[in-house]
């Protein structure tokens, strides 16, 4: 349930009487529930929900919840620990019941009193989570257990109904009851309404649903809602998919002032510009510093790269940590409510820093606009769902050389142009001449996001290696090296990516990063220099066995496993990724067969090149794949399965190396 705490009551005349709903009551299990050792509608199932209810009346202020769940096999009985997460002060959780009823019928009810846990807390609230777990679960069990949220007369609820969960669903039922001011006939007996946070009366109640082919809201003659299903499977769990909120079954209500889809978009994008620009206003102290970073000769894009460098140095809270209200009071500072105040304070969060940068984009006679975007690894953005808040994260758009760019300052140690995959191929509102409009940023060119690994590997006839490597990486694949170091000291940063290189690199082989180059500087690749040691494939009294492709062994190749896919293919970003490994043989060794140079093309999305080159004492192995797609749909999975299928055949070439009588291990 999600309570809105924007909502206000005025002229609230209604008495809250008992609930005269009809609450989920324990039930006694069948002979089949019981006998249960695994299910054939979800095999290898480690539970079941046998059954889901919830309950939401606003007019009487609660939710409920019950629910039955088969344990069938030991991870199964993960489920027996429940967290029931609850507003402090707006709302508490009452009516705590639960039991477990072993596969004999013995049941076991929940004793004494479930903790109550502070979950978070932010400056004007705290979040608890009443947590217990069930006694005495068993492989066979039934879990059964209800509970109430009880929320204060000044919060309404618009519920949001998970129907798919990780767990196949039997049968589940949700209700609500929405505040009195949308029921029909006597039951509308109340003169009050409810507010949003502009002061506009919230008179239409709306609702967004994802569900399965033939199911639907239903609405009955007095206004109250329900949805009805059975046999829901888990939600996807599929490689690659877009954020999992965006896919699978689920219902929300939200009240909200009345408006058709086009003028709410319109409505609120134009506030929300009118807010920028009063943020992002160059005032006096905004054009002085502008003024300063910049110089006369100075073309457009350089007067952005120089301001951009100047915006980014600031601490971004978002990546440190926020000072508070006492904190900022201490050193003389408010929080930021211009753009000025950020610049002045030299700290903000990632928006306060966007909005700076467009305000000396703007001091500095740029053209230049806001574009508000739904964050891709959160959502995908929805025009029906006509709720302004999906939208959250902030880009500039930059117009200059005759083109419009898009810059992420909010993104802490990414380049001038480096926009973090998050925010490509994102959709929003932005900002224009013209007024506001929906709009999408551009996905990335692979050519923005490389990886090179290159090294030489020292063999002596054994198998036994010695290497050294660098990784050389830009865009997405340096970023997120330096952002993590930005919250984590070296040595772990070190220990992640040697976690990384465990999985990359061959069995047998132990490598570990020596020092990175660049870590602190976007300006520049940064460089991981690598150093490694172990045995490198399989020695026979006449020949070695080697992996024809170092860094492919142990990485394994997504969709290979995935004969069908249901749900679309998001990898975040596209790239490219180059390996050019020379190995340098002992005397005695000569080579007998190696990887044979080819194209394998996936015309307009993808591409694997392999070329080898051998001389007296080496073998130069070179491996590209370039990858120029981000989003696939589900009826384009099989050529993208095939590509990959024909991928990782490649990569089952060897490096075979002949043994001479004479040669010696070294």
């Amino acid at each position: 349930m999600r309570t809105r705490a924007s909502l206000s009551v005025l002229s609230l005349l209604f008495a809250v009487s008992s609930s005269t709903a009809l609450l989920a009551q324990f039930q006694p299990p069948t002979p089949e529930e019981l006998k249960m050792t695994s299910d054939p509608k979800a095999p290898g199932a480690a539970a079941v929900f046998l059954n889901v209810e919830e309950v939401t009346d606003d007019p009487l202020h609660y939710h409920m919840v019950y629910a039955r769940i088969k344990v069938l096999t030991e991870k199964g009985k993960e489920l027996a620990t429940v967290e029931l997460p609850y507003a402090r002060g707006d709302s508490k959780v009452t009516d705590i019941k639960a039991r477990t009823i072993h596969s004999d019928g013995t049941i076991i009810p929940l004793e004494g009193k479930p903790d109550d846990l502070l979950a978070s807390k932010s400056a004007d609230k705290n979040f608890g989570s009443r947590v217990f777990n069930l006694p005495s679960v068993e492989v066979g069990s039934i879990l059964e257990y209800r509970y109430q949220i009880r929320y204060n007369d000044n919060n309404f609820s618009s519920p949001f109904w998970e129907i798919q969960h990780p767990f196949y669903v039997h049968k589940a039922r949700y209700a609500f009851t929405p505040f009195k001011g949308f029921l029909n006939g006597a039951q509308n007996q109340t003169s009050a309404y409810l507010v949003d946070s502009k002061g506009r009366v919230n008179n239409r109640l709306l609702w967004m649903a994802h569900l399965p082919l033939g199911v639907e809201v239903k609405t009955d003659t007095i206004g109250r809602y329900s949805v009805d299903v059975q046999d829901i499977p888990p939600f996807p769990d599929e490689e690659w998919m877009p954020p999992i909120d965006s896919l699978r079954y689920r219902v929300f209500f939200y009240y909200m002032a009345a408006y058709s889809g086009t003028d709410f978009w319109v409505s609120e994008a134009k506030d929300w510009s009118k807010d920028v620009d009063r943020f992002a206003d160059p005032t006096p102290p905004i054009r002085d510093a502008a003024s300063g970073l910049i110089s006369p000769g100075d073309n457009d894009e350089a007067k952005a790269r120089k301001l951009y460098k100047a915006v980014v140095a600031l601490d971004n809270t978002d990546f440190s940590r926020k000072k508070s209200e006492v904190e900022l009071k201490q050193l003389g500072l408010r929080p930021a409510r211009r753009a000025e105040d950020t610049w002045i304070q030299k700290s903000g969060s990632s928006q306060d820093i966007t909005l700076l940068y467009l305000a000396m984009l703007r001091a500095a006679k740029l053209t230049a606009y806001d574009m508000r975007v739904v964050n891709r690894a959160e959502g995908i953005f929805d025009p029906t769902y006509l709720y302004f808040d999906q939208v959250t994260d902030d880009v500039i758009l930059l117009s200059t050389g005759g083109k419009e760019v898009v810059l992420d300052p909010g993104q802490k140690v990414a380049p001038f142009l480096t926009v973090n995959w998050q925010h490509s191929g994102a959709s929003g509102v932005r900002q224009s001449h013209a007024g506001t409009a929906a709009a999408s940023t551009p996905f990335q060119s692979y050519t923005a996001n490389t990886l090179l690994r290159s090294g030489d590997v020292d063999l002596n006839a054994r198998g036994e290696i010695t290497a050294n490597f660098r990784f050389v990486m830009n865009g997405q694949e340096a970023l997120v090296w330096r952002q993590a170091a930005l919250e984590n000291d070296l040595d772990e940063i070190k220990k992640r990516f040697d976690r990384w290189l465990r999985e990359i690199c061959p069995d047998g082989v132990e490598a570990h990063i020596d020092h990175f180059l660049g870590l602190g500087d976007p300006d520049v690749n940064l460089i991981a220099i690598v150093k490694a040691v172990g045995n490198l494939g399989t020695a026979t009294s006449k020949r070695l066995l080697l992996p024809g492709f170092f860094f492919q062994t142990s990485e394994g190749h997504p969709f290979v496993g995935e004969d069908k896919r249901l749900e679309p293919v998001d990898m975040h970003y596209a790239n490219q990724v180059t390996d050019q490994i020379a190995y340098h043989l002992p005397p005695g060794l000569i080579v007998e067969g190696e990887p044979q140079t080819a194209d394998i093309p996936w015309p307009q999305h993808a591409a694997l090149a392999i070329k080898t080159i051998s001389a007296p004492g080496q073998v130069t192995i070179a491996r590209q794949l370039s990858r120029a797609f981000t989003l696939v749909k589900p009826e384009e999975y099989q050529s993208l399965r095939d590509f990959y299928q024909k991928v990782a055949s490649a990569d089952q070439q060897q490096l075979v190396l002949t043994l001479s009588p004479n040669a010696k291990g070294n």
